[in-house]
């Protein structure tokens, strides 16, 4: 049984982050939190796949979305045990089916993600003949997604230096994950839906951070068919959105938003000018957005 939603951040879990000691601007000493990054050594079975940094919080999740997101995890496989041990740092996903991805962990792309992001095997695998669900987004859902997002307590507002994903189904937040690298992120959300069997088919994903082709990429294979975020876009992320039909929307800051992909699935709903513009907290954190 799935855990009650909405799953939330919690800034004050004290192994997400740590005070540490400097001078401000004007030699002054100077205390401030900043998040933890600690490997997560995955393994599928009996193969190590890859060390990801990470905040450490929902390994489980990370590991399964992880695999379920390099299609190292197919949809119908059986998963019989993801063991995680603090100690050593590791999870080890466990299937019914017996699994050898050595060609595939020696073929990787490093991705633009923070923390180093990695994709293995030809990134573009699975998107040929792909067709995402025909559903809607009102802008109504949009800006109260934004709202509720941004000023929900999270360690990107307290600590900065980290990415939030979330998965939405209309104007409801209902899965919030945070971590160094934006793909771990989603990775995780894509952890949440394998291992409770969430459908995609009406639900839209938020992030933080850039729309890169990896974002996009990610986004289209689970299955969701609408991308948003405060901050801005790549080429390649924007012509891969094209390619696969997803709705793609970026700068989302107050009454603004900007469209470049799937605009028919857009029921613009709302007055932008009966919407509030960012406050000052929020415009600084975007600034620094990654």
């Amino acid at each position: 049984m799935p855990p009650s939603l909405p799953i939330l951040p919690d800034p004050a879990d004290p192994r997400l982050t740590r005070v540490v000691s400097g001078t401000d601007h004007t030699g002054a000493e100077a205390r401030i939190s900043v998040v933890e990054e600690r490997p997560l050594t995955i393994y599928l079975n009996a193969q190590e796949i890859v060390t990801a940094m990470t905040i450490g919080d929902y390994p489980d999740y990370l590991a399964l979305g992880f695999l379920r997101n390099q299609g190292m995890l197919r949809s119908d496989d059986v998963v019989t045990g993801v063991d995680y041990d603090e100690e050593i740092e590791t999870v080890v996903v466990r299937t019914e089916r017996q699994t050898s991805y050595e060609e595939k962990v020696r073929k990787k792309t490093r991705t633009s993600g923070c923390a180093v992001g990695t994709v293995f095997g030809d990134m573009m695998e699975g998107l040929e003949g792909l067709t995402l669900p025909d559903a809607e987004v009102r802008t109504s859902w949009l800006y109260a997604l934004a709202k509720a997002i941004n000023t929900t307590p999270s360690l990107y507002l307290e600590a900065g230096a980290i990415h939030g994903t979330v998965l939405c189904e209309r104007d409801r937040p209902l899965v919030y994950m945070e971590d160094v690298g934006r793909h771990n992120a989603v990775d995780k959300i894509a952890g949440f839906m394998f291992r409770h069997g969430v459908s995609a088919a009406d639900k839209i994903l938020y992030t933080t951070g850039r729309l890169t082709s990896e974002m996009v990429i990610k986004t289209a294979l689970m299955g969701i068919p609408v991308l948003a975020s405060r901050s801005g876009f790549t080429a390649w992320g924007v012509e891969i959105a094209r390619e696969v039909g997803l709705t793609l929307i970026g700068r989302m800051r107050g009454q603004r938003f900007v469209c470049l992909s799937g605009e028919e699935r857009l029921v613009r709903d709302a007055d932008p000018a009966a919407v509030p513009e960012e406050g000052a907290k929020h415009r600084r954190k975007a600034a620094g957005d990654d």
